[in-house]
C-alpha cells in the first residue's frame, strides 16, 4: 500500500473521530438541536482545510520521494501480481476509508448526505489518482491502470453500501503482526556476494516502527469486515462480533520474485526453503463501533480502533502450508 496514502487516511481519521461530538454530528443535526450552527463557516472550514491538506499531502511527497529520483515522460507500468497483489489489497482499504472520512467531514459542514457522498468519493479517488499520476512520471514505476481500478473497487464499494443500504455492511480493515526474518545467507551466483534475509527484508521493508507497519508486506493482512447483524436483524447474533474475510502474503524478498542483482551479479532465494505465497484467513471480528461509550472522544477512539483488525479465532489456507487452525490469528 502507497505510505502516503495511508498517512492521508490517518490525518482524515484523526479529524473526524478524535475531535468530539461538534465534528462528530452532522451540522443539520446540529442546527435542530442547537439552532445555533452557521452551516457556511463550517463548509468554508471544510474547503480551506481540504485544499490546503491536499496541497501539503501532495507537494510534500513529491519532494520527499519522488524528487529524489529519476524522472520522465509520462508512462504505464503493469504491477499486476507485484507483491502477490497485496499492494492492490492495501488501494483497496485505503481508497474505501478514505471515502467514508471525507464524506463524514463533508457531512459535518453541512452538504446533505448524497452530495456529501460524492465528494467523498471523489475526494478519495483524487487523493490516489495524483500518487498514481506522479508515478507515472517516475522511470522507476509508471501510472499503474491496475492500481487505479483497487482504488475504484475500494471506494464504489463505500458509496454503493451507503447509497443503497444506508451503512456500511462490509467494511476494511488491516492487520500487522512483525514479522522474525532469518538469519539466513543467501549466496550470489559465482559466490562473491553473500546478502542476509534479515538485512534483504530491512532494505526493502524499513528498520522498524512505523515504516515496517506501512511498507512490511509480509506482516499485512488486509480484510473485509461483514456486519453479520445488519444481514440478519432478527437473529440472536452478537452486535459486537463480525466474520472477516482476510488476505495475505508471505516470504517476499522481491517485488515480483525472490531475486535481484547486485553489481550485476543475480542473487536468488531456495524457493524450496522460502516459497512465496499466497494466504486466505476466515476469521471473528470485533466491531468496536457498536460499544455503547460514554464519551464522544470514547466513540472516536473506538471509530480509530475500528479501522484495525484485532486478533482472534481463524482458519487459514496458504497456497504452501495448506490448512491452519489459529486459536488466536496474528498475521
Amino acid at each position: 500500500m502507497k505510505t502516503a496514502a495511508f498517512l492521508i487516511t490517518l490525518f482524515y481519521l484523526s479529524a473526524l473521530g478524535l475531535r468530539g461530538q461538534s465534528l462528530q454530528t452532522p451540522a443539520d443535526s446540529l442546527q435542530v438541536m442547537l439552532h445555533t450552527v452557521d452551516v457556511s463557516k463550517r463548509q468554508k472550514v471544510f474547503k480551506i482545510a481540504s485544499a490546503a491538506t491536499y496541497s501539503t499531502v501532495a507537494t510534500g511527497l513529491y519532494f520527499a520521494w519522488y524528487d529524489q529520483f529519476d524522472q520522465e515522460g509520462f508512462h504505464f507500468f503493469n504491477d499486476w501480481s507485484e507483491w502477490n497483489n497485496m499492494d492492490k489489497a492495501g488501494h483497496i482499504y485505503s481508497a474505501h476509508i478514505q471515502a467514508e472520512l471525507i464524506h463524514g467531514l463533508a457531512r459535518w459542514s453541512g452538504y446533505e448526505d448524497d452530495k456529501a457522498l460524492l465528494i467523498g468519493s471523489a475526494a478519495s479517488l483524487l487523493g490516489q489518482l495524483t500518487i498514481e499520476v506522479m508515478d507515472g512520471f517516475s522511470s522507476g514505476w509508471g501510472f499503474s491502470v491496475t492500481d487505479l481500478g483497487a482504488n475504484l473497487i475500494g471506494t464504489s464499494g463505500y458509496y454503493l453500501q451507503h447509497k443503497y443500504w444506508g451503512e456500511q455492511r462490509l467494511s476494511m480493515k488491516m492487520s500487522y503482526w512483525p514479522v522474525a526474518y532469518p538469519d539466513y545467507q543467501v549466496v550470489s551466483e559465482t559466490g562473491l556476494f553473500e546478502v542476509d534475509l534479515r538485512r534483504r527484508a530491512q532494505a526493502l521493508f524499513g528498520q522498524r516502527g512505523i515504516e515496517r507497519f506501512l511498507k512490511d508486506y509480509n506482516g499485512q493482512t488486509i480484510w473485509i469486515s461483514a456486519d453479520i447483524k445488519t444481514f440478519a436483524p432478527a437473529s440472536r447474533w452478537p452486535d459486537f462480533l463480525n466474520i472477516a474475510l482476510g488476505y495475505s502474503a508471505n516470504n517476499l524478498y522481491g517485488g515480483f520474485s525472490n531475486s535481484w542483482e547486485i553489481n550485476d551479479e543475480n542473487i536468488s532465494v531456495d524457493p524450496n526453503l522460502f516459497p512465496r505465497s499466497q494466504q486466505w484467513v476466515l476469521a471473528l471480528d470485533y466491531d468496536l463501533k457498536s460499544i455503547k461509550a460514554r464519551s464522544d472522544f470514547g466513540r472516536g477512539v473506538l471509530r480509530f480502533l475500528d479501522i484495525f483488525k484485532w486478533p482472534a479465532p481463524a482458519v487459514s489456507y496458504d497456497t504452501e502450508q495448506g490448512w491452519g487452525v489459529h486459536l488466536v490469528f496474528l498475521n
